[in-house]
């Protein structure tokens, strides 16, 4: 159990002490802060004069009111935990609001150059539209034009078939007329045939019976 309980000690150790490790502090405003080679002012200074504002990585920390640090340079060394913060500097923040405030401020002019390239989009949009609606409204009246000489041009051709359905209409009562009138004059040759030929007939027999209903001379045969 006694080795249990040192294993878990040591792991819980090891855990903060990576924890540590792991955080990030910054020399507070307005300092320059000595790094010493030791927890306490008596130690040398091995980096001196690190400025407000510097990035520490932590490495240590202890009851002594000192926190060994690693410097953007790379010395490993001892400050005075009083003069370290969690959070940046002021003026750092400062710096970071104002490079966001720089940041919106051109993202938002981005946005206006944005807004102002749809609003001259949305115009020349307009603009077509309404060319597209004149251009649109010259079709419908173009369309019904050619719906209105397409009708009468059907209405042409159908009168045109009544019209050619009459003629030939009239040329068959033509031709039956003409064959009719040829069966007459046929007709009328043949009887002025037959006429011309009784009244030949006629004068035949009124020349051959004439004279023999004429009386005769008797002959005196007593002279």
């Amino acid at each position: 159990m006694t080795l249990f309980r040192l294993a878990i000690s040591a792991l819980f150790i090891f855990s903060s002490i990576a924890a540590v490790q792991a955080k990030t502090v910054w020399v507070d405003d307005q300092l320059y802060l000595p790094v010493r080679s030791g927890a306490g002012s008596q130690y040398r200074i091995i980096e001196n004069a690190v400025p407000s504002g510097t990035a520490l990585e932590v490495i240590e920390t202890s009851d002594s009111g000192y926190t060994r640090v690693r410097t953007p340079k790379g010395n490993d060394g001892w400050v005075s935990s009083q003069y370290l913060s969690n959070t940046p500097i002021a003026a750092d923040r400062l710096k970071t609001v104002s490079r966001q405030l720089e940041q919106a401020q051109s993202e938002l002019s981005a946005v206006k150059e944005k807004l102002q390239d749809v609003s001259t989009e949305r115009d020349t949009l307009s603009n077509a539209e309404s060319s597209l609606s004149a251009h649109s409204e010259e079709l419908q009246k173009e369309l019904r034009r050619i719906k209105n000489i397409a009708s009468d041009s059907i209405n042409l051709v159908n009168r045109n078939r009544e019209l050619l359905e009459e003629n030939q209409k009239l040329r068959n009562d033509l031709e039956v007329l003409t064959a009719e009138n040829e069966r007459l004059e046929a007709s009328n040759d043949s009887d002025m045939m037959l006429f011309g030929g009784i009244l030949v007939f006629g004068g035949v027999f009124l020349a051959l019976v004439i004279p023999m209903l004429k009386p005769t001379r008797k002959t005196d045969n007593w002279a």
